[in-house]
């Protein structure tokens, strides 16, 4: 995986950009993201895995530094061996007086 690849869900509409690479096996939906997607998603969401993805949102996997940024929103959750990905908290901005 490297960074600025584009990756796609097989079950949703779902496409990420890598922003932070890692060594992992990301997935959306409970089936692992592929570079190249032939036709359309097709396949069931994984129980638990169904939340959804939000347009323009950083999800980060803490333990091995994978950040990747929504493109196209769908139904699947992104995960790393079964652990949902969170959505990054925004930076505050200095306060102005």
């Amino acid at each position: 995986m490297k960074v600025g690849k584009r990756l796609k869900s097989t079950v949703c509409s779902t496409n990420v950009v890598v922003v932070r690479a890692a060594d992992v096996t990301l997935s959306c939906g409970g089936a692992p993201v592929v570079e190249e997607l032939a036709g359309e998603p097709s396949g069931e969401l994984a129980t638990g895995l169904d939340g959804g993805t939000q347009l323009g949102k950083r999800y980060v996997h803490e333990p091995s530094g994978l950040e990747v940024m929504c493109v196209q929103a769908g139904t699947g959750s992104l995960s790393v061996d079964g652990v949902v990905l969170e959505v990054k908290a925004a930076k505050s901005l200095p306060a102005s007086d």
